[in-house]
């Protein structure tokens, strides 16, 4: 006798099938007239280790996206660079950056118990309260923090009163850090003082929970606790279950979703994207077979160097960098390179093309012909080998 089906299982979602969910959330799918500010908030921030991927980001997602406008809301002080998520720098609207600070602060005091040993005789509460002075009297570069807290514990270990400053205070990069075509080190101070008002007391992470299933759903607890850099979430999904609807992915695994938020069809068409280094689509995930098949994992980085990634399809195909490649380029001319990690199509690789021109005309420095650009299709072999 055949087994009966039990009508109340959760769905089982495939990869393919959460790929589209998340690439529509992500923007990805179809580029949105959002405004820059209303994206780096719909996606709970941008991944912002260096200064250029949160421009990149945009320009994947956004019609008509001019780095101009990003660059005047960190002018203007909308938006901030900040330590937030899994402990790297994130880009952040000043709202998010004085709350979810707040939220990921236990993580931030994990990672300070770590250098504990190099901290022997230091009073903490002290060290925050001479740092937050040093900052918020001026700007201060990581290696100027370090030698005023010298001063303080001339015993403890420099690298380690650095990480502890990082950690007790919510220090942003000062502009022009960051800006669209100007330089400038690293420069810190509070993230109170730079925007004028205060932080936020720890809030709830049930709201941010449901920002996250909005922009990365559906997703297990692990998903966020890996994306956050946070623990413990189990049972802020068990309170939240009941507006909640539940699936299972191919492995069996519970994953949370918004009743209301799109879930396309696997079907639906994914046109080629070239995203930057540690793109959140790409680290939003304990389980990244959504965006990366199982057979490129690892194949977009090398230790803690990540490369420019390509999606086809939706999935990462290849891996991309200004320069590189082989033989001689003309005069004047720049070269992107394109390594795919499998066979491309011609219809693929025209389209690659046309997203790459795309990005090139809009991200082109002032003085730089986009049309001055060498796309180059190579084998792939580690940009770093």
């Amino acid at each position: 006798m055949a087994a009966t089906k039990n009508p109340t299982a959760p769905a089982v979602l495939s990869p393919r099938t959460l790929g589209r969910a998340t690439l529509e959330r992500q923007l990805l799918l179809r580029r949105t007239a959002m405004s820059a500010k209303e994206a780096v908030g719909h996606l709970v921030g941008l991944q912002a280790q260096n200064t250029k991927p949160p421009y990149y980001q945009l320009l994947a997602r956004l019609d008509g996206f001019d780095p101009a406008e990003l660059a005047g809301l960190m002018e203007s002080r909308e938006v901030v660079r900040i330590v937030t998520m899994r402990s790297t720098i994130h880009l952040h609207t000043a709202a998010d950056a004085l709350t979810l600070r707040p939220l990921v602060q236990a993580a931030r005091d994990r990672e300070l118990r770590t250098f504990r040993k190099g901290l022997a005789g230091v009073d903490l509460d002290r060290l925050g309260a001479v740092g937050r002075q040093l900052v918020e009297e001026r700007p201060r570069t990581p290696k100027e923090i370090r030698e005023a807290l010298l001063t303080e514990w001339p015993h403890a270990d420099p690298q380690a009163l650095g990480v502890a400053a990082r950690c007790l205070l919510p220090l942003v990069q000062v502009t022009p850090r960051g800006v669209w075509g100007k330089s400038g080190g690293v420069t810190l101070t509070t993230a109170e003082h730079w925007l004028g008002r205060r932080s936020e007391p720890v809030p709830a992470p049930d709201a941010t929970v449901l920002r996250y299933l909005g922009a990365f759903g559906p997703a297990s607890v692990q998903d966020m606790q890996t994306w956050a850099g946070l623990t413990r979430l189990r049972e802020v999904f068990e309170r939240l279950r009941p507006q909640l609807i539940t699936f299972r992915d191919e492995n069996g695994v519970e994953l949370f979703d918004l009743p209301d938020a799109p879930r396309p069809d696997a079907d639906t068409p994914a046109p080629p994207r070239f995203l930057p280094e540690f793109d959140n689509v790409l680290l939003g995930h304990a389980d990244r077979t959504r965006v990366i098949p199982p057979r490129y994992r690892g194949r977009n980085g090398n230790g803690n160097q990540a490369y420019g990634t390509v999606l086809v399809d939706g999935f990462l195909a290849a891996i991309w960098r200004h320069g590189g490649g082989t033989g001689t380029a003309a005069s004047g001319t720049r070269i992107l390179t394109v390594q795919p990690l499998g066979r491309l199509s011609r219809a693929e690789r025209d389209a690659v093309t046309e997203e790459a021109v795309r990005m090139l005309r809009t991200m082109a420095t002032a003085g730089t012909d986009a049309n001055g650009y060498d796309i180059r299709f190579t084998t792939f072999v580690d940009f770093e080998r």
